[in-house]
């Protein structure tokens, strides 16, 4: 799981690279901004294997919205084609570039005088969170945690699986200090399970501002569910797999057998099945994929 020198090598060239040529771009362009690597591959947590980097473009607070698209535009330019622009809060471009899967992220410098303009502005203050209170050796514990929930079919905070981002993961492990630690405490959780790394003397103070199956406030930002994405399938799933790991640990939970369907497996099972269904293929390169699956679960 974790990844080795050569991995790491090519990575840190990539991102070094890459943020040197927007750099430049944005500057021509008279922007005045930053560019920096956010997400796991800053904190120090991702996966062998994985390609994916987070490129944050920091705007001053100063500057209003319409510079967010702005900047856009000039990574457009910077990239000519293969890119999809997709929606959160606010639009962000993705792209294949040399082999890496990179999201391009525009967001305001974090003024503490002001209140934060969009989501995205904290990602640079929990990767300061992270890095200070994560220690070394806990970044494989993270990994393990990744990749057990990845196993299990519960890591993603997008709506197709409604599961826990990378930062909930991180904060697990600062909070239990370790995988079977995690785990343990998981196995116990109960409906609205309140996590609190802010005030340890009052934990289930957060209970009283959210209604989530599972309440992580953001200790960058008190307000926010870290763990809001997280459904109750998901949590439940969480902890079954946790109880039943720490019963009978195999290998089987980081990397289940991938089941193979065809026409003729599946038919017959739709057969069998009282009600109708209704399968809509579309293009894969629809930019708005959480919309299409929040559609999709509102038919079950």
């Amino acid at each position: 799981m974790r990844p080795n020198t050569d991995e790491i090598i090519e990575v840190e060239r990539f991102c070094t690279k890459i943020i040197k040529e927007l750099s430049k771009r944005l500057e021509e362009e008279g922007i005045a901004t930053k560019v920096e690597t956010h997400g796991s591959v800053a904190r120090g947590t991702w996966i062998s294997g994985d390609k994916d980097v987070d490129l944050f473009i920091i705007l001053d607070p100063s500057l209003d919205g319409t510079y967010l698209h702005k900047t856009l535009d000039v990574v457009k330019g910077y990239l000519g084609t293969g890119w999809t622009e997709s929606y959160a809060e606010h639009p962000y471009i993705r792209a294949k570039k040399e082999g890496f899967d990179v999201e391009f992220i525009p967001c305001f410098n974090f003024d503490p005088s002001r209140s934060i303009i969009s989501s995205t502005d904290r990602t640079p203050l929990h990767t300061q969170y992270v890095n200070h209170n994560l220690k070394t050796v806990q970044r494989d514990e993270v990994r393990l945690l990744k990749q057990f929930m990845r196993g299990v079919g519960v890591y993603g905070a997008e709506v197709k699986i409604g599961g826990f981002s990378g930062y909930l993961c991180e904060l697990l492990i600062i909070k239990f200090e370790s995988f079977e630690s995690t785990l343990k405490a998981a196995s116990s959780w109960k409906h609205s399970e309140a996590i609190n790394l802010i005030d340890d003397s009052n934990p289930s103070k957060p209970l009283k501002k959210f209604k989530d199956p599972l309440i992580v406030p953001d200790p960058v930002d008190p307000k926010r569910n870290v763990a809001s994405a997280v459904s109750e399938r998901s949590m439940w799933t969480f902890v079954a797999a946790a109880r039943s790991f720490l019963k009978n640990p195999h290998e089987k939970y980081f990397y289940p057998e991938k089941v193979e369907a065809d026409e003729s497996s599946i038919l017959p099972l739709f057969r069998e099945n009282s009600r109708f269904i209704f399968i809509c293929i579309n293009d894969e390169s629809v930019p708005v994929p959480d919309v299409l699956w929040g559609q999709l679960y509102k038919t079950e």
